[in-house]
């Protein structure tokens, strides 16, 4: 008999970022920038959303959610 194991479900952590100001969007160079920084620490980008009445842009990320950032979550405040 064949004992099937059932894959780990992936847990997420998510990150939300605000990019431009009020007065003006963000520069395309300062945008690319902070998605490159971003992506090396591992996060992907979910959504880009205008903020309504702003000239910014709301990013959700997320990546895998790690043993140590569980592990740190736990912790009592």
């Amino acid at each position: 008999m064949k004992v099937y194991k059932m894959a780990e479900t992936t847990q997420w952590e998510y990150h939300v970022i605000y990019l431009g100001s009020f007065w003006s969007g963000p520069k395309e160079a300062e945008f690319e920038a902070a998605l490159n920084e971003l992506g090396m620490e591992g996060w992907e980008v979910v959504a880009a959303l205008p903020v309504e009445n702003s000239n910014q842009v709301r990013v959700v990320l997320k990546r895998p959610l790690s043993s140590e950032t569980r592990r740190r979550r736990s912790w009592p405040i």
